[in-house]
């Protein structure tokens, strides 16, 4: 059994966009934003200019309540790169809203997890930016 923490400075970051700035300033805010076609009413995460079902390109900025259920996971003992601390889990959530999102699972213990385990968001900084994990709920 091994406690699963959230990453340290030096590894390596998602590149913020234009269309990604909103997003990555809620996370800052601690709020986890997807985006809503205004025309079709479908969810788009990850961040777009266009609706991927209708093309729309009236995309509003919501707010999640950041809670879901585990979907897949694995546990990583072999780092990507010697910037991260092992082991981690990546994890694909279902958002209560309607999505799944990538992210780590963190303050869990590795015998613990379980697929449609409850979770919760947990925003962490991370050198400069502030990472979207998920822990248990």
């Amino acid at each position: 059994m091994t406690r699963l923490e959230a990453q340290t400075e030096g590894i390596p970051l998602p590149r913020m966009s234009n269309v990604s700035q909103p997003f990555w300033d809620g996370c800052r805010a601690g709020r986890l934003l997807y985006q809503r076609c205004q025309t079709c009413g479908h969810i788009v995460f990850e961040p777009a200019l266009l609706c991927r079902w209708c093309t729309g390109r009236i995309l509003q900025w919501e707010q999640s309540t950041g809670q879901g259920k585990v979907y897949s996971w694995t546990v990583a003992y072999r780092p990507q790169t010697d910037a991260f601390t092992t082991p981690y889990a990546p994890v694909i959530v279902d958002l209560d809203e309607g999505f799944q999102m990538l992210s780590n699972i963190i303050d869990c213990d590795t015998d613990d997890l379980a697929v449609g385990m409850r979770v919760q968001v947990d925003f962490r900084e991370v050198g400069p930016m502030t990472l979207p994990y998920f822990r248990p709920a």
